[in-house]
């Protein structure tokens, strides 16, 4: 079955506030960090890890993804701060 452009592009859209809506869940978890309740960093590290090779790949395309880059910019950021307070 192939999407429509415009389908396609809805869809890019829903993806790209799903993935915004997911790494923004970060801040709780950064608030009961720096209240002393710790979290494990793993996967905090491995989601900013993955995030940036996201951005990557969408920013250094020959055509750039603009959406996979604005979904994946707040994960890089939250999954970090998260790892980092997790120490």
């Amino acid at each position: 079955m192939q999407l429509s452009a415009k389908a396609f592009h809805y869809l890019g859209i829903i993806a790209t506030i799903a993935s915004l809506g997911m790494y923004v869940s970060y801040i709780p978890q950064i608030f009961d960090n720096l209240q002393g309740f710790k979290s494990n960093p793993t996967q905090p590290l491995a989601a900013a890890f993955n995030c940036t090779l996201w951005v990557c790949y969408g920013f250094f395309r020959e055509k750039k993804d603009l959406p996979i880059v604005i979904a994946n910019i707040p994960g890089v950021i939250c999954a970090f701060i998260a790892f980092l307070t997790a120490l």
